[in-house]
């Protein structure tokens, strides 16, 4: 049986603060019995003179001095239970939202590709806020109504046990119907869930393509998808919340009906003489009392299960396999080698034993047609991705026993698909080097021929740029990203497609900037244009997956091959113009 710590993924100080929640919660719903307790004691002194009983004088400063007493400890208590309910859980979704982002940082990127971006946050904010509002508002309390309603039941039936298994009798009934259909509950909810995240991915793609939508006119379109998707997600959630509310109030309903049959054992044994009218009321007035935290708390139990649901999606996350190795890695220079490599995307293949050394000092340049697996190569040589056989060492040791944050400071990359984030242009250079001086900064965007265009930005350096860096232009977000490379002044430099974006002008002056970065380095640059590798050391020549030829430019040319094939199109296409 699974420990509350590892049902609810909490941490330890979370699973310790949940049962001094249950305590507080217990303690709450048991000093409900004082008010009860005290009336009970003037009932009894009111109608003893009626049954022919004697009877005391009736102090009043005493029954005041208890009432104040009760609704300080009913503060107390219930201040405690605020504390340790609503306080603790803030603190523990803090905690949730942390550990899951800290799981996200060190998963391979094979998990991204299978999850979309709406998906990732919509468990890291609206799943951990759904759970914080479930774990501050409902789970203590039902525990600590189960906890109380144990203590007051034993009490109850010790003092008349026939009434107390009439009050209980149909408890297992109303459990039963409830938590019999769980699985039922946890489907509606899962629906609700993903058709939520259906409406999500349509509206983010809506948004990320509108240039699309607009030059095409398809504004209607995508609006009319729009509605659909949020009709569905409103006959979903009604759906789910309707079918689920039946149940759970179904089950409310059953409960009550044990109260009646308390007053018709009750009254029964009040006839035949097996039970005097005052031990009836006491029973009576105590037992409705139960009632009340235990109806709502039950009507409450299908916020449970949906934040079980919720956790699943976390725990998910969190049970990945990460990417594990040592801290410390000491390579002998930095040659990286592929050793049959193979690699597979789910269950299709797309390395078939790969195999080929970059040196340092060296640029290995990997050509070849789209898909033929030039960017898994780079990905894999920088532990993105873990191969699934062979093995891939940097100057003898296996980057796949190295940890990745420490693999990644000895690599400066420049993909094709630039990353910037809604800052200052100097900032986003800064990420290749933490710390690095403005003036540091400044000399690699000079080197990567950044200055010209970030002179013409209203604040030069000091510009915020936008989400994804939406106010420069292709090339100019490419040529930061360079920036960055050559900030961070690594031995290991991936390019990928890095100068696709520039004219022919910067291409040539970034060239020239990258020809010093790559100075008595481990260079492998990913290229399109044959121009762009021929002065390279070595061309591997991929497709489908299988190295089908290696060499200098001269070489596969004289091969008449892939490369001298790939080379003469291009050469082909560039003579092309357009005539009518």
């Amino acid at each position: 049986m699974r420990s509350i710590k590892d049902m609810f993924e909490l941490t330890d100080k979370g699973a310790k603060d949940l049962k001094k929640a249950t305590i507080a919660s217990a303690l709450v719903d048991l000093s409900l019995m004082l008010p009860v307790w005290l009336l009970l004691l003037v009932v009894i002194e009111l109608i003893n003179p009626l049954l022919g009983r004697p009877t005391n004088e009736m102090d009043i400063c005493i029954y005041m001095a208890a009432a104040i007493g009760i609704v300080v400890v009913m503060y107390l208590v219930n201040r405690i239970q605020y504390d340790t309910s609503y306080v603790s859980a803030y603190s523990e979704s803090a905690n949730r939202r942390v550990a899951v982002a800290e799981s996200l940082r060190r998963l391979p990127l094979s998990f991204f590709a299978k999850r979309d971006l709406a998906d990732l946050t919509n468990t890291v904010m609206n799943d951990a806020t759904q759970i914080e509002q479930t774990f501050s508002h409902t789970v203590p309390q039902m525990f600590g109504s189960l906890v109380s309603l144990v203590i007051v039941g034993i009490m109850l039936t010790i003092y008349d046990w026939r009434l107390g298994l009439s009050l209980f009798a149909c408890l297992p009934i109303s459990l039963l119907l409830i938590f019999g259909t769980r699985k039922y509950q946890d489907r509606l909810s899962s629906n609700a869930i993903r058709v939520s995240l259906r409406a999500s991915d349509s509206i983010q793609e809506s948004l990320e393509g509108m240039r699309v939508i607009k030059g095409y006119g398809m504004d209607e379109k995508v609006l009319k998808g729009l509605r659909e998707r949020f009709d569905d997600i409103h006959r979903a959630s009604f759906g789910a919340e309707l079918r689920i509310g039946l149940l759970i109030a179904a089950g409310a309903t059953i409960l009550r009906i044990g109260m009646a049959i308390v007053v018709l054992v009750g009254v029964y044994l009040l006839t035949q003489g097996g039970l005097d009218v005052i031990k009836l009321i006491l029973f009576l007035m105590i037992a409705s009392k139960i009632y009340d935290p235990l109806s709502i708390q039950i009507m409450r139990v299908s916020e449970v299960f949906n934040a079980m649901v919720r956790i699943g999606r976390m725990r998910e996350i969190n049970n990945y396999p990460v990417q594990n190795g040592v801290e410390r890695c000491e390579p002998e220079g930095y040659d990286i080698e592929f050793d049959d490599v193979r690699f597979s995307y789910d269950d299709s293949e797309i390395l078939h034993g790969i195999s080929f050394t970059a040196r340092q000092g060296e640029v290995t340049a990997l050509v070849g047609p789209s898909g033929s697996g030039k960017s898994t190569i780079t990905r894999l040589a920088a532990r993105f991705w873990d191969v699934n056989d062979g093995s891939i060492t940097i100057g003898g040791v296996d980057v796949g026993d190295v940890e990745p944050e420490t693999l990644l400071k000895s690599y400066a990359i420049v993909f094709q698909d630039v990353l910037l984030f809604n800052d200052t242009v100097i900032n986003n250079i800064r990420i290749g080097k933490e710390g690095a001086t403005d003036e540091e900064c400044m000399n690699a965007a000079r080197m990567a021929q950044c200055d010209h265009f970030i002179g013409k930005l209203a604040d030069g350096y000091d510009t915020m740029i936008g989400e994804n860096g939406y106010t420069l232009s292709g090339g100019e977000r490419q040529r930061i990203s360079i920036a960055r490379a050559l900030l961070k002044d690594a031995p290991v430099i991936l390019l990928d497609e890095a100068t696709a974006s520039l004219d022919v002008e910067n291409e040539t002056k970034v060239q020239e900037a990258i020809s010093e970065l790559i100075r008595n380095k481990t260079v492998i640059v990913i290229a399109h244009r044959m121009r762009t590798v021929a002065g390279a050391d070595k061309i591997v020549v991929l497709e489908k997956g299988n190295i089908v030829e290696e060499g200098t430019h001269a070489e596969l040319l004289s091969k008449n091959g892939l490369y001298g094939r790939m080379v003469s199109t291009q050469n082909e296409n560039a003579r092309w113009t357009i005539s009518q």
